[in-house]
């Protein structure tokens, strides 16, 4: 058995499987990443049993889908919308972008100036930044202004 290398893949060999195990009771699974004559033959020369951890995983993620997914999603239709949906993953991915969007919405943005100044003498040359950004243009002259009276 050559399925996809996932648990849904797993699920597939394992119920294949179940159907001919009877006419043939020596089957393994073989896993490749990629469809290149290399990555075939290395499969094959390492075939093995069919993971029933992935099996079973595959089957606990389609339970979950069905009491998420379907009966949270007929409850949206009945009580919100028709045509809405919910899922175990689609939720959570929803509130992640909402949250997001909630947060640049409610963004206010700031003015502000970034105020530098090169010293220079003989010996050395500075360069400095303003550690007080100020937000009013006249703040920053009046800095500005001290700074060069000085």
């Amino acid at each position: 058995m050559a399925s996809d290398p996932d648990r849904e893949g797993e699920a597939i060999a394992w119920h294949v499987s179940e159907l001919i195990k009877d006419t043939n009771k020596n089957l393994k699974r073989v896993v490749f990443n990629e469809i290149t004559e290399g990555a075939v033959k290395e499969a094959i020369l390492h075939p093995r049993e069919i993971d029933l951890n992935l099996k079973e995983a595959q089957e606990a993620r389609r339970i979950l889908d069905r009491l998420v997914g379907y009966d949270l999603s007929g409850l949206i239709w009945k009580k919100v919308r028709y045509g809405l949906s919910a899922g175990r993953v689609q939720s959570p991915a929803l509130r992640i972008v909402m949250e997001r969007e909630r947060e640049i919405r409610a963004f206010v943005p700031v003015n502000y100036f970034v105020l530098t100044a090169e010293m220079t003498s003989k010996s050395y040359n500075l360069s400095l930044v303003c550690t007080e950004e100020p937000h009013q243009e006249t703040e920053a002259k009046r800095i500005k202004s001290v700074g060069e009276a000085n």
